[in-house]
């Protein structure tokens, strides 16, 4: 597919710079307008579905590019957004005419608010903050006004700060008599000394202060070109969230990410007008050692060793990441506001993610006198430059002939939180599992589809297939586990659907669009090329997958999947594959109506259901007491609640995990791994969608059996 499209890039590129840019001459060198030009011309030619740049979409960069520079409405003023709105309807005609008259308007003001807003917040620091009086703060700011007046924006800063203030007030405060252990599990920094009320005031107070001029210096330290990637990258994310422009420097950190080399703490973010919230975590990398932060969380304080933490609420995603990454073997403090609502503080030594944690692994299951095997499979990873070095597909298909050879009867292949990866090894896994066929259609915009196909007609695993996946499980993911579905090869357990990203990206270089260097390096553009489409017809865009027995998981109610994301392509559906659906399960839609039928009566499940709605109760709380008693008896409300729900970790499966007898012989040399391996043995006898799994293979199992009894009669 890859090697399809690097044909017609090349193609389009040598028509691309011959016939746009080498006649064309822009005064002063104005590499800003040369850039929306490129960008914009490659977007038209090789962008999926690409949009009309009309009197809609000028809108929309408007207001979003607003949003992106001002989310928490505490610089511009009302007068400035009337004036800015004067152009509302032309950055369309300017984007068409290398005109970038909006961005200089918008950004000359910015600078010279936040100057303004400098004054304003040491003027607000400078007073007390009365923590008696009872009002409320909305950090639903999206629907917020912009203010008229100086005063009134003062004002804003003010709820604003000490709403930002109020937590650390409240471990000033409260927790001074707190041992070192009990201050960090709730994120209250340690007092040498008792504070009164007053005293832990200004020290909050002043803290929010070292913060504030920390970030301003930070931000005084970037140039014009900074801001303006953020306006490209506005325009670009009108086609869809994965179009993407990289600044030269930006495009070296993504080659090195694509290189599998993660230098930082592990974990992908977006911003968010409240903070940076995690959006999946790398395996092996620092966060997922620590186990401590999760997908949904948000970061809104980054400190370095030994120094105050900074407040990012507001800033610049780029410029937070800048922050949190740094040198490996250096340490990091993140306050993390939990998807519970409560706040810790969690240090991490940044470090490079072990590469080795990102591959598949396996486990038996020993149920009663039953013998199973799981595989987890963190990603479907590749190496580009040497495919038969290491891949997911070979690593799978090695761990299936080891379960083999240790008399498993039943197998679970562990998708959840697999983000996705190499399309060619979703293809050749399949392959193990069916005799041929097709596996996944992929359409690209004007074309006819292309069919995918096993042609292998071995079958390495011909017993009960179990699919595990949630929220998390995203593009090639979705292809497997639509696949098996349609096959009917496999019972997809897990979400009520996946993550419904059912699109291919891929990158230019801008460099190769423009014949002459004289510009400097132009970063490159990812964008959105292809779309993925199940063998019967439908796209897993929007939609993913929908499991055959849906369980409910922390995420079922939280907004992270693709239609939560800002402008995703839709779903449709294209003309079905040919295919032969499997038939050797007997009673395979009576078995998930069994497993559907277990599940609605686990008291488990109901728990994980019950803290779901709960936490997105949490997230859907906008209005905020800053009144401290009334803040204090709410987030005492939230610890009581949230010590209920810590219950689910206690939950025994009474199922037994063994590694497999060669990686017992790694354990005598590498006792790091043992301690892995143990550590996730723990937590696999704790889930529950492993235990149900289990439950469905014995039942697919026992209709094999019959399938064999049947079989045996007849003969």
């Amino acid at each position: 597919m890859k090697k399809n499209f690097a044909y017609g890039l090349f193609a389009l590129l040598i028509a691309v710079a011959s016939c746009s840019f080498t006649n064309k001459k822009f005064e002063n060198d104005d590499k800003d307008k040369l850039l929306i030009d490129i960008i914009t011309y490659v977007l038209a030619k090789l962008h999926y579905e690409p949009k009309n740049i009309d009197d809609d979409f000028s809108a929309h960069v408007f207001d979003d590019f607003i949003g992106v520079i001002d989310p928490t409405k505490r610089y511009f003023l009302a007068s400035d957004i009337a004036e800015f709105e004067a152009q509302k309807f032309q950055i369309d005609d300017q984007i068409q005419n290398t005109d970038i008259t909006f961005f200089n308007l918008v950004y000359d003001r910015l600078i010279q608010r936040m100057a303004e807003a400098e004054v304003i917040y040491k003027e607000v620091l400078a007073e007390p903050f009365d923590y008696s009086k009872d009002e409320t703060i909305d950090i639903k700011y999206d629907d917020m006004s912009f203010v008229a007046s100086r005063s009134d924006l003062k004002d804003r800063w003010r709820k604003q700060l000490k709403y930002a203030t109020l937590n650390t007030y409240d471990g000033k405060v409260s927790h001074h008599d707190e041992d070192e252990e009990t201050a960090k599990a709730h994120g209250h920094e340690i007092n040498e000394k008792h504070l009164t009320p007053a005293e832990a005031e200004e020290s909050a107070r002043l803290s929010t202060k070292k913060t504030l001029d920390e970030y301003f210096d930070f931000v005084a330290d970037l140039q014009r070109k900074d801001w303006f990637v953020q306006y490209i990258n506005t325009i670009v994310d009108e086609f869809d969230p994965h179009t993407f422009y990289f600044a030269p420097e930006e495009k070296e950190k993504f080659d090195t990410s694509m290189s599998g080399k993660f230098e930082g703490i592990g974990a992908r973010l977006t911003k968010k007008p409240e903070g940076a919230k995690i959006v999946s975590i790398i395996s092996g990398g620092p966060v997922w050692r620590d186990a401590r932060i999760e997908v949904g969380d948000l970061i809104v304080k980054v400190g370095q060793e030994g120094e105050e933490p900074v407040d990012i609420v507001g800033m610049r995603l780029a410029d937070a990441i800048k922050m949190i990454k740094g040198a490996q073997g250096t340490k990091v403090n993140l306050t993390v506001r939990k998807i519970d609502g409560s706040y810790e503080v969690v240090t991490l030594t940044r470090d490079v993610v072990e590469l080795e944690e990102s591959f598949a692994k396996s486990a038996k299951v020993l149920a009663k006198d039953q013998k199973f095997g799981l595989i987890n499979l963190p990603k479907f990873y590749v190496d580009f430059e040497d495919y038969s070095e290491r891949n997911a597909a070979s690593d799978v298909a090695k761990e299936v002939e080891r379960l083999k050879q240790e008399g498993v009867e039943g197998l679970i292949l562990d998708l959840r939180d697999n983000g996705g990866g190499s399309l060619k090894t979703v293809v050749e896994m399949a392959g193990l599992f069916i005799k041929e066929g097709p596996i996944v259609q992929v359409q690209s915009s004007g074309k006819s589809k292309d069919v995918y196909d096993d042609k292998d007609e071995r079958i390495q695993w011909d017993g009960p297939l179990v699919i595990l996946v949630n929220e998390l499980s995203a593009s090639a993911s979705e292809i497997l586990a639509a696949a098996m579905q349609d096959y009917k090869r496999a019972v997809v357990i897990g979400s009520k659907q996946t993550f419904g990203k059912g699109t291919v990206q891929n990158v230019v270089d801008l460099n190769n669009v423009v014949r002459s260097s004289e510009n400097g390096d132009m970063g490159a553009l990812k964008l959105t090329t292809q779309k993925f489409y199940r063998i019967n017809g439908g796209s897993t865009q929007l939609e993913g997958v929908k499991s055959d027995v849906v369980v409910p998981d922390r995420y079922s109610y939280i907004e992270i999947g693709e239609r939560d994301q800002s402008n995703p392509l839709k779903w449709d559906k294209i003309s079905p594959a040919d295919y032969e659906v499997w038939t050797d399960y007997i009673d395979y839609d009576a078995t998930i109506a069994n497993s559907a039928a277990r599940m609605a009566k686990n008291q488990q499940i109901k728990l994980i259901e019950e803290n779901a709605k709960w936490l997105k109760a949490i997230q859907d709380e906008n209005v905020i007491s800053l009144k401290y008693e009334t803040y204090k008896l709410h987030e005492e409300k939230h610890k009581e609640k949230s010590k209920y729900f810590k219950k689910m970790r206690d939950y025994d499966s009474h199922l037994t995990f063994e590694s497999l007898k060669y990686e017992k012989e790694l354990f005598v040399k590498d006792s790091v791994l043992r301690e892995k391996r143990d550590r996730w043995h723990i937590n696999l006898a704790k889930d529950v969608y492993v235990e149900e799994a289990v439950n469905v293979l014995r039942d697919l199992k026992m209709n094999n059996m019959k399938k064999s009894k049947l079989a045996s009669v007849k003969g």
